[in-house]
């Protein structure tokens, strides 16, 4: 789409808002000298202020028809000595006349509005934790255009959210652990994971994994943090063998002040690398969740996302983490993978709410570029089949019980719809929501970790190399960064 501005240069926002409700376009900003405005699909998007109201007036272009809106805002309201507040009111009022205009095109509204960041749920908690009641943080949602079932979704993960972080301490902090092997890449994956072949690092990788803990590990003493939640993600820390996951879960009690209780949970994913070995050094090395997550339980479309392991083999993981006595247990579930069906996700998600696991995690299939369905063009469920699997999701899992306590939103997620975590009264991930809420700092070791040091509405970001052979090259380095980390 070609994009025009007038008054302003606010492209990020601009953008969201386009791959929001576009989701199949890319912006282009021509030379208007060259290729003027009037062309079809464009936008044409101007910020006139004057000394009593700011207006955005959008002019979209699109498919034979022009479509125009404008919105205002008082210049009094865009005060010149708090740049921060009046560009977020500039950037929404930009928004929101693109929005409209978008709407009038398109004849239907995105799920959640105008929203396009990752962490809607944001919005509430805010208002509710600066003095807002319940009912008009919902309004501040129905004002961004964000429909009734996702506004509660918003709501119910606003106050799971608050409820966690009243019970945080000012010297806890979350622990992040990653992994980043597994036994094969799945279709859809664009995490930073290596497989097959790449494992034979695992050994090197684990001894400089160990540097950094020790280091890490070190500072936050000094600094006298304790941890609240550990999380050892991945890729696939099932990957590891039974020996390995043991040293790597002692080093963690060494290194760190884990108090008795500390929430503890390990990645165990993929059924193809769950055996009781592994489940009990995960149990005695103090793990107290896990995943076992199937994706879907067919085996057409495990089959497709290019999985090695069966449903048969998801049922008898998840018995033998019951026989062992891991703790609670969580699934993952896609909606809209290929082979997929409204009827084919409602049979699966039957039968995982049959098996009754503490948490279900229910994602939207999103098509990130690394991914390789994306690469092969492979047919998909439509947005509207996706529609139908998470509507069923909703009403089936609040009827078994469940309730949503996280969610986040991706790029290029099928719908534009989002993923929720949902868990039994009494068991949510509180690191799933300390982390993407930003409740207090998150430690992050291994390949593609990003510590996130909290202090008020300000993050300080600590990033790690993405690859694994990147992270041993560099292991003398970022142990020292560790060491010298200031909280």
């Amino acid at each position: 789409m070609n994009l025009y501005f007038t008054g302003h240069q606010e492209k990020y926002a601009v953008e969201q808002t386009m791959l929001t409700l576009f989701p199949q376009e890319r912006p282009v900003y021509p030379d208007p000298a060259v290729t003027p405005p009037g062309g079809d699909n464009a936008l044409e998007l101007q910020f006139t202020r004057r000394p009593s109201w700011c207006t955005a007036r959008a002019v979209l272009r699109r498919e034979g028809k022009v479509y125009t809106r404008m919105c205002r805002v008082r210049t009094a309201a865009l005060p010149a000595d708090d740049p921060v507040v009046a560009t977020r009111l500039t950037r929404r009022t930009l928004q929101r006349a693109f929005y409209l205009a978008a709407i009038d095109c398109l004849e239907k509204e995105p799920p959640w509005g105008m929203l396009s960041g990752v962490r809607p749920v944001k919005l509430p908690t805010r208002a509710m934790e600066e003095g807002g009641t319940p009912r008009q943080a919902e309004a501040m949602l129905k004002h961004y255009h964000v429909s009734p079932v996702r506004r509660q979704l918003a709501m119910d993960c606003a106050q799971a959210s608050l409820a966690v972080k009243r019970s945080l301490q000012p010297e806890e902090i979350s622990l992040y652990v990653g992994i980043p092997f597994c036994p094969t890449r799945c279709a859809y994956c664009s995490f930073i994971s290596a497989s097959g072949s790449a494992n034979r690092l695992i050994p090197a990788y684990l001894d400089a994994l160990f540097g950094e803990i020790d280091a890490a590990g070190e500072a936050a003493r000094r600094a006298g943090k304790t941890v609240r939640t550990v999380y050892i993600g991945g890729g696939t820390p099932t990957t590891l063998a039974p020996d390995q996951l043991k040293a790597l879960l002692d080093r963690l009690h060494t290194a760190f002040d884990l108090a008795p209780g500390t929430e503890f949970t390990v990645e165990a994913g993929r059924p193809d690398t769950i055996t009781r070995e592994k489940l009990e050094a995960i149990r005695d090395g103090g793990g107290n969740r896990i995943s076992v997550n199937p994706q879907t339980m067919s085996d057409l479309v495990l089959e497709t996302i290019g999985r090695s392991h069966r449903a048969e083999d998801i049922r008898q993981a998840y018995a033998l983490a019951r026989e062992v006595g891991v703790g609670a247990i969580n699934m993952d579930l896609i909606a809209g993978l290929p082979a997929d069906t409204p009827a084919g996700f409602a049979a699966t998600l039957d039968e995982v709410i049959g098996m009754d696991p503490e948490n279900i995690t229910v994602h939207t299939l999103a098509l990130k570029k690394g991914a390789r369905l994306r690469q092969e063009n492979v047919t998909l469920p439509s947005g509207e089949d996706v529609a139908h699997m998470l509507d069923f999701a909703w009403s089936a899992l609040r009827a078994a019980g469940y309730q949503p306590y996280y969610l986040y939103r991706q790029k290029f997620m099928s719908g534009s719809f989002e993923n929720v975590g949902w868990c039994k009264p009494g068991w949510a991930n509180a690191y799933n929501i300390c982390m993407m809420e930003e409740l207090h700092t998150v430690l992050s070791l291994g390949a593609g970790g990003v510590t996130k040091a909290i202090g008020g509405r300000t993050v300080r970001r600590l990033a790690n190399p993405k690859y694994p052979q990147e992270y041993l090259q560099n292991a003398a380095a970022i142990q020292a960064e560790k060491s010298s980390w200031t909280w």
